[in-house]
């Protein structure tokens, strides 16, 4: 099927790397009219150089300050002469544990993945309800349901987005404002190799290598690829999905229905339970 945000215009944080610009690609290709933005210029110019001449604005921006995130905003009304679609993409992974990680980081951390979502949101819902409603897209990850070692304010901020979009789903459900979670997991993005490197090194191996490692026990027994969420976020975006609000949608092969402890087992040669 094609065209299904035929008319729609929709605004996508940190759009230059990874899913955010593969959620562009997707999103133009289905019809709609972009704006995709970040604190770095650069990127965003060169997916948009990728896409079809009028499709795509770069507007840089920065998510954790409010002015930025009405300025956003106002120039996707600008460009399109509305607003139909927000997906809240911006996000950083450091990692430290609750003792080790400095506090300016923690800060910066929640500021971005989830004091920047509840600024766009902030800005971008006012203007959605003049123009009838919106869908509102959170990029969440596994990491909110499932933790990872050393990882408490990613966790924290992705379970906490989770809990402000279903807050924002039932509060401006009356206004036509559809609010949805979309959570992956290991997709292979620079972000996540950059995370991987350290994993490579002890392993003795390369960034596949240590991919293949990390998602071993998983049903689908790889990473995904950016295009591959973009799916799930395009369907939220249309009026497929015009009675699903409050939703979490997983996107993680299958990662959180394993038992970690069964895995091992299993890796030995064994079944559950057989001596």
């Amino acid at each position: 099927m094609s065209g299904r945000l035929s008319g729609k215009v929709a605004l996508i944080t940190g759009g230059g790397t990874g899913l955010g610009a593969a959620f562009a690609k997707a999103f133009v290709a289905e019809g709609a009219k972009v704006v995709i933005t970040g604190r770095r210029k650069e990127p965003l110019e060169k997916v948009a150089s990728a896409l079809p001449e009028g499709s795509v604005l770069v507007f840089q921006g920065d998510v954790s300050d409010f002015e930025s995130a009405q300025a956003m905003v106002d120039a996707t009304i600008k460009f399109g002469g509305k607003i139909d679609v927000l997906v809240n993409n911006a996000g950083i992974d450091p990692a430290g544990t609750v003792v080790d990680v400095p506090i300016e980081q923690w800060k910066k951390v929640i500021d971005i993945n989830l004091t920047g979502p509840f600024l766009m949101m902030k800005a971008a819902i006012p203007k959605m309800i003049e123009n009838g409603g919106g869908s509102i897209i959170n990029i969440a990850s596994l990491a909110a349901v499932r933790n990872i070692p050393a990882m408490p304010a990613y966790s924290a901020s992705k379970s906490g987005l989770i809990g402000l979009s279903n807050a924002v789903a039932l509060d401006y459900g009356p206004q036509g404002i559809r609010s949805n979670v979309v959570a992956p997991g290991p997709i292979r993005t620079e972000m996540l190799e950059h995370s991987m490197s350290g994993l490579a090194e002890a392993l003795g191996t390369d960034i596949t290598g240590a991919l293949n490692a990390m998602t071993r026990f998983i049903p689908a027994r790889r990473p995904a690829l950016p295009d591959e969420v973009a799916g799930a976020v395009v369907f939220l975006a249309s009026d497929e999905s015009k009675f699903v609000t409050g939703a979490t949608i997983m996107v993680d092969g299958g990662a959180c229905v394993v038992d970690p402890c069964g895995s091992a087992v299993s890796s030995a040669g064994v079944n559950w339970g057989n001596g």
